[in-house]
């Protein structure tokens, strides 16, 4: 984890370096991701439905102008990825029925790179923006938290996933959003909602092609200042 993100700050710093200081800004933004998952659709008779998972998310970035309105936006961030799974029924006791079930949540903790355009469709005070563009994330490391339900809660049981057999570690997807800048002090203050579609499997099966794809909406705020003001 250590590496991939040192690795990352490397890439943003070594493009600060062929940049104009004056005009890169640098930022960070946090808020939350609910992550869910694709599935065909021959497995959905015979599986349990995929429900969104909350989860923390946050990032730092560059914004580096390319043009008026047009700037290049690298990131080094965390999501946390998955979905979860609510099963249950109702067990009769005569006098009344009691419900019992499951919540099943498989949680992800990911290193994400999006590499994204950004385009400012205003000069305002308030100036709206799009980003699009692709992005590759490594999951560090993962667990299945089950909790049981019925007239309370049971504490959480959790249990370590194995990567590396038939779940995938690696993600290539692509991101597109879209935000509110405003100024803010010497810098600027924004709340952004985003979309990231995963393209690749995430779990390998010999013979039968299963493709659970990762899917997920973002909502996150967050400052950024121009390097070298």
């Amino acid at each position: 984890m250590k590496r991939i993100a040192l690795a990352g700050l490397f890439a943003l710093s070594s493009l600060i370096t062929q940049t104009s200081f004056a005009q890169v800004q640098i930022g960070v933004r946090g808020g939350a991701n609910w992550g869910f998952a694709a599935k065909p659709d021959f497995l959905g008779s015979i599986t349990p439905d995929f429900h969104p998972a909350a989860g923390p998310t946050g990032a730092i970035f560059l914004d580096i102008p390319l043009s008026n309105r047009v700037s290049f936006r690298p990131e080094v961030a965390y999501v946390q990825k998955g979905f979860a799974i609510k099963e249950g029924f109702n067990l009769n006791l005569g006098a009344f029925e009691l419900p019992l079930g499951a919540r099943i949540a498989y949680q992800s903790n990911t290193i994400e790179v999006p590499l994204l355009a950004k385009v400012n469709l205003s000069t305002g005070s308030i100036q709206p923006y799009i980003i699009a563009g692709p992005a590759v994330s490594y999951a560090v490391d993962g667990r299945v938290r089950t909790r049981a339900t019925a007239l309370i809660t049971t504490r959480p049981f959790d249990v370590d996933v194995n990567y590396g057999g038939a779940l995938n570690r690696w993600d290539v997807g692509a991101v597109g959003g879209l935000g509110f800048a405003m100024d803010a002090g010497t810098g600027k203050f924004f709340i952004e909602g985003r979309y990231t579609h995963g393209f690749s499997r995430q779990v390998q099966v010999p013979v039968v092609n299963v493709n659970v794809r990762n899917r997920g909406v973002a909502v996150t705020m967050g400052y950024s200042i121009p390097i070298g003001f």
